[in-house]
């Protein structure tokens, strides 16, 4: 694979569309480079992990390369500095190496962060052994044992994997359990819901939940019977084993979903069984004095709403070849950014998304909340939008998006809105908004080390999540400046 793209293939080597010409993602000496990004954090730029920041194990630096406290570091090493300033929620740690980020998170470089708060030890939610971390993923496995990365041969891997093993149960007790899921897979959306077994011991077949939190953490509960989660995203559900009686199994089902999923029919192999429940221990305590999730007090998440001058940008996902590279408008990722924010402003951030596929979106720094989305014609989009590269990008005549609506806007999945949020999903032939409430990174010293705050202009990166078309430069930066500051040539 790595071959492949150092040799220029050109099914895995990012080729941008005109004027611009492809560039190697990684220089012809490194074979393996990383570097650690805290998804969903609160982070200084320099701490951030972002692809130009990687670094290899003999110590080749990508260009951007950076280390808080560089007199106490090897090559191959950096220090980072995290805030820890979010809400209470669960955050992820993964490899960000550029141009290889999906072999790297393939082969493991990925794991869970959270952040707590003493507060949440007086809401009444499950805890200890009954909150439970899931790490959903498909894998592929040799015949003895060892992975098989087959994304250039098909879409998805073939096995269900949850917290590094293939098929597991869990023995659980008629109770309620916090199952704290985060879909960690490459490519791969989950529809997932709880199947019971025998059928009958329910009403319906299926076994009710209460989505409680999301990336940001707690919103208001929502009871739910199924929910579609996509790459790097988590959800944070109260399920309630004592509804069945001892001895049922309820089994983690992923149905109608294969990749890629939802949009074109998918062509991967398609996964239902991820993981069963059985719930066969004896009730410990004697009770459970956990709170119901309807009675459950959790805090809740302010609606950001839209001020008349707040700004508009749009973010483009466009593909010159079927099969080939996508980009943000038309740009490489290692083009110069050209999108300057102002410290403290607020932004609506428009996806538009004529493509076939739905892409999990993921901003870097902030939390934001999904607005609405609205229909387009989609191929109409993209012939105007080709016609306007072909004839030179000139800004007057980029294509209006309100001219290729179909309907009208379409509120927030129910399991999204009012939530905080830092990825979500672009739907195919389709803009969605995302707001953004404020672009503040933290430029206080962190842990007394010199250097760990912020200093303007700050440059931080979008992209998509499925990690394949992010290392294939579906992916760009932006930058904040101070108040008056409105840009110059930094790049990323």
């Amino acid at each position: 694979m790595i071959d492949a793209i150092r040799n220029g293939c050109s099914e895995l080597t990012p080729t941008p569309p005109p004027p611009y010409k492809p560039v190697l993602p990684f220089p012809p000496n490194v074979n393996v480079w990383n570097v650690v990004h805290q998804h969903g954090g609160f982070t200084a730029p320099q701490s951030d992990g972002m692809p130009m920041q990687s670094f290899s194990p003999d110590g080749i630096h990508a260009e951007h390369y950076t280390t808080l406290e560089p007199g106490r570091v090897e090559r191959n090493e950096a220090i980072y500095g995290y805030t820890n300033h979010d809400r209470s929620c669960m955050l992820w740690y993964h490899d960000h190496g550029m141009g290889m980020t999906s072999l790297n998170v393939y082969a493991g470089l990925a794991g869970l962060w959270r952040v707590s708060d003493p507060a949440d030890e007086r809401l009444g939610l499950p805890r200890g052994e009954f909150e439970v971390p899931l790490i959903l993923q498909d894998r592929t496995f040799n015949p003895d044992g060892s992975l098989a990365y087959t994304m250039t041969l098909r879409e998805g891997e073939d096995t269900p994997v949850v917290n590094g093993k293939a098929y597991p149960f869990l023995a659980v007790e008629r109770r309620r359990y916090r199952l704290r899921i985060l879909n960690a897979s490459n490519e791969r959306f989950w529809r997932l819901r709880f199947d019971v077994y025998p059928k009958d011991v329910l009403p319906q077949p299926t076994l009710p939940f209460w989505l409680i939190g999301t990336d940001g953490g707690f919103r208001a509960p929502l009871q739910m019977l199924n929910f579609l989660i996509s790459p790097a995203e988590r959800y944070d559900l109260i399920v309630d084993f004592s509804q069945v009686p001892m001895g049922t199994k309820v089994r983690l089902t992923n149905y109608h979903a294969p990749v890629h999923y939802p949009g074109m029919p998918g062509e991967g192999p398609e996964i239902r069984e991820i993981m069963e429940f059985q719930v066969t221990e004896p009730l410990s305590g004697g009770t459970d004095r956990t709170r119901p999730p309807k009675e459950l007090r959790l805090p809740k998440v302010a609606p950001v709403k839209p001020r008349p001058h707040t700004r508009r940008r749009q973010w483009v996902t466009y593909q010159h070849k079927l099969f080939r590279t996508m980009t943000f408008n038309a740009m490489p990722f290692e083009a110069p950014s050209v999108d300057f924010i102002e410290e403290g402003s607020s932004e609506i951030w428009e996806y538009i998304n004529p493509n076939h596929d739905a892409h999990p979106m993921h901003v870097h720094l902030v939390n934001f909340q999904v607005l609405d989305r609205q229909p387009i014609d989609a191929v109409e989009y993209q012939a105007d939008y080709e016609k306007w590269i072909d004839g030179g990008r000139k800004p007057k005549d980029l294509p209006v998006l309100e001219n290729y609506f179909t309907g009208p806007p379409i509120p927030p999945d129910p399991d999204e809105a009012r939530s905080n949020k830092d990825t979500f999903k672009s739907y195919p032939e389709t803009v969605t908004r995302i707001i953004i409430e404020e672009f503040t990174p933290p430029t206080s010293t962190i842990a007394s080390i010199p250097g760990s705050g912020t200093e303007f202009p700050a440059t931080y990166i979008h992209h998509c999540h499925i990690l394949e078309h992010e290392d294939d430069d579906l992916m760009r930066p932006w930058t904040i400046v101070g108040h008056g500051d409105h840009g110059g040539g930094h790049g990323h």
